[in-house]
């Protein structure tokens, strides 16, 4: 596996007849145990509507239902790219559209940097998988959300020691499904792992590894009955329920159909695992978060399987991700 970030592959623009759209799914990370490896992609998607207008290597974005907040990801990542292998390319009109919360917890940084990979193989051509990856890992900092943005469905990843990224997708049980409880407040990653210790306890560490094994055993099996004690954690979330609203009182809910709980990412979102009474179980959630008095969204999610294909649909003309 090279450690060479990127490589531009032979062939032509992906991006035809002078408009396309590109699809990204955000995603969960960590998913307890599995801090900074473990990473879901989720049916709740960053779209850009592109389109090729007069000039050269401009690019105009336009944010329909969001406001940007600090750097735009998309054209960063973009440009990385760019500077890594120049190439001529038409000015592009890009319309941005997300489901996906800003500094929520669900992969929403993850999602624009895929995306703005994904632009830059509209106009040069398409890339390998592995330098996507590695790209992407080097602007966001960790793997997780970005292995799951571009591989689809249950990912596990991992920075070898020449910076590079080794990921590999695994089994996700079609029936399980996420509820995902996000309050109106924003958490920037930084400030979420700025609480988290430099050192942990030898028991700390092992206590995670045990539930990292017991959790993919869960997942991959479809046996339910351990997946609460694989979920457990013990090197961020018990740092980050200072910051979290709720989330001492999501980890703690009982219900027969709730079949465990997790901080999605570094928050606020909060996800609870469930294969059926999803109503019920959203009741009970409700039930735990209303006393608190914060405003929130929940959202029932589904995992989005496909994998990181270019796939070119003449109709639709999306690039699905």
């Amino acid at each position: 596996m090279s450690g060479n970030l990127v490589h531009i592959a032979a062939g032509s623009p992906l991006l035809r007849d002078g408009r396309m759209e590109i699809r990204v799914p955000g995603s969960s990370a960590n998913l307890g145990p599995g801090f900074d490896t473990l990473g879901v992609a989720l049916r709740l998607y960053l779209t850009l509507h592109v389109e090729v207008v007069d000039g050269s290597g401009g690019l105009e974005f336009e944010f329909e239902n969001l406001k940007l907040d600090g750097e735009n990801a998309i054209e960063r990542a973009f440009r990385f790219l760019e500077r890594q292998q120049p190439r001529a390319f038409p000015s592009l009109r890009v319309k941005v559209h997300s489901e996906i919360p800003m500094k929520g917890g669900l992969g929403s940084s993850a999602a624009a940097t895929v995306a703005g990979l994904r632009l830059y193989e509209a106009v040069a051509g398409a890339l390998p998988e592995q330098g996507l990856l590695n790209a992407a890992t080097t602007l966001e900092g960790h793997p997780d959300n970005v292995a799951a943005a571009l591989l689809g469905g249950l990912v596990m990843s991992c920075q070898l020691t020449d910076i590079s990224v080794y990921a590999a997708r695994l089994q996700w049980p079609e029936a399980l499904e996420l509820l995902v409880l996000t309050p109106e407040m924003s958490l920037a990653t930084a400030t979420a792992r700025a609480v988290l210790p430099d050192l942990i306890p030898r028991t700390h560490a092992v206590f995670n590894i045990q539930r990292v094994s017991l959790l993919l055993q869960s997942l991959q099996s479809g046996n339910f009955e351990l997946l609460r004690e694989g979920l457990r954690d013990r090197l961020h979330q018990p740092f980050r329920q200072k910051l979290v609203p709720g989330l001492e009182q999501m980890l703690a809910l009982e219900h027969p159909d709730l079949l465990g709980a997790c901080l999605s990412g570094a928050g606020p979102s909060i996800a609870v695992f469930a294969v059926r009474n999803f109503d019920a179980v959203e009741r009970e959630m409700r039930a735990a978060y209303d006393p608190l008095g914060l405003p929130y969204t929940i959202r029932r999610l589904r995992v989005h399987h496909e994998p990181a294909q270019q796939e070119w649909h003449a109709n639709a003309r999306t690039l699905c991700v």
